[in-house]
Order: structure tokens, then sequence, then C-alpha cells
């Protein structure tokens, strides 16, 4: 009995402790963007909603960090944060670890003068485009070559009425809102062009892989048993599991 004690108080401070004796997980800090109805600072929006479900019941509590999408990235691959919202698979390639899951799924759209001929995804490279600082359009667009990264939406529209970019992408929510800041909204065009599925990223960290296995199980159950869709309802956004 000495010996088994003398053991667990070795592990104990190693720092080698098994599963059975470590403290349950009993938050996850999750950073994300700013997003109107999404991921707002006051724990509103659809994605907020949706990882409450998912951790709630698990007796996980939900702790968000409102940053700019690319500081939100950099904290969840420090593992200063537990995860990151919105992302798109392997979006980050080093430090994070993706769930099997996805929660949402955006649809990329093409904002563009009226004027400018309609986009499609295969003529994408004869163009020129735009998009925010820190998405990886390219990688899921693969003839997106040529194309730059803006800091802000607010110049968005003076930038395509200049010329200096043909189609401006990003999720239709959002490039609806971009519109929102003009009265001369017939002189502008929406093209939807694909669809990709939206996941959480996790520190790369041993509660990150915890926190998604917990993320994994928990939303094959929300999904089977119909608890997400009146969240999608309520945030009028599409449901994304039919």
């Amino acid at each position: 009995m000495r010996r088994s004690v003398a053991w667990w108080v070795l592990a104990l401070l190693l720092g080698q402790l098994p599963l059975s004796y470590a403290d349950p997980v009993q938050q996850i800090t999750v950073a994300s963007e700013n997003w109107t109805h999404y991921t707002q600072p006051d724990g509103e929006g659809l994605a907020w909603d949706i990882l409450r479900l998912v951790y709630a019941p698990a007796g996980i509590e939900l702790v968000i960090h409102s940053v700019p999408y690319t500081r939100a990235s950099g904290l969840a691959r420090r593992g200063e944060v537990d995860a990151f919202a919105g992302s798109y698979y392997y979006e980050v390639r080093q430090g994070i670890f993706y769930p099997q899951n996805h929660y949402d799924q955006d649809l990329v759209a093409a904002l563009s003068l009226k004027e400018a001929p309609v986009p499609q995804i295969q003529t994408l490279q004869d163009y020129r485009l735009a998009w925010l600082h820190g998405y990886q359009f390219h990688r899921y667009l693969p003839t997106s070559r040529n194309y730059r990264e803006i800091s802000r939406t607010s110049n968005v529209l003076s930038m395509l009425q200049l010329r200096h970019a043909d189609y401006y992408l990003d999720d239709l929510t959002e490039l609806q809102q971009v519109l929102m800041q003009t009265t001369d909204r017939d002189n502008y065009r929406l093209t939807p062009l694909v669809k990709l599925p939206v996941y959480v990223g996790f520190a790369d960290t041993p509660k990150g892989r915890e926190l998604a296995e917990v993320f994994d199980e928990r939303m094959k159950v929300l999904i089977a048993d119909g608890s997400l869709r009146p969240v999608f309802e309520r945030w009028k956004r599409a449901y994304p599991f039919d």
C-alpha cells in the first residue's frame, strides 16, 4: 500500500497521473471574430448557441473571447485559448486539431459590380480577387490565383468601384451586410460559388483534443435528435445537415 501511495505522489509531481485521476474539464475558452448574429461579444449568435448545446450537458462552461480572426486562430495555435470558431477544414495547418464534424456551412459568394461578367469557379483565375486577411480561399477554390487580402470590409465597395479588384469573396451573409453600406445596391451583383463546411479549430493540446472528442460525440447526438434545427431557424441560417 505504501508503495502504491508513493507511486501516486510521484506521478502527481511529474504531471503523469492516469486520466482517471485527472480533474474533469470544466471550461472551454473559444476565440472568434465578432460576426453579427453569429459570434457576438455579448454571447449572442448561432455559433455560441451551438457550442452551449454541445458542452453544457457535459458540465463544461463556454467562455468567449472576441478578437480579429487571425488573432483568434493564433491564440488557439499557441494554446492560449482552447479553440477558435469559424474555420474551414485544415485552414490552419499547424498547432490546430480539427474534429470530424463541422457545425455550420458557409455559402461562399462573389460580390462584384453588376456590369462585371458572372463569375464561375473554373474561370476565377482570369480575374482579380480579394478577401479578408487570414482567409484561405485559395486552398478551397484552386483556380483563384490572382488575389489580394484586405484588412477590413469598410472599403470593399470603393475597391470595386475603383476597379482595384473584380470580385470580393466572403460568406453570402457577410456580403449582404457589406451591401448594407450603400443605397445603390442595384449596381452590384452577388453570385454564389461554393458551399464550405465550417469547423471549430481546437488547440493541439491534451485539453484541446479532449474537448474535440466531446464536440464530436455531442454533435452526433444533436444532429440525430434534431436539436440543432431550431437554433438555425432562430438565426435564419440555412440548416447544413439535411
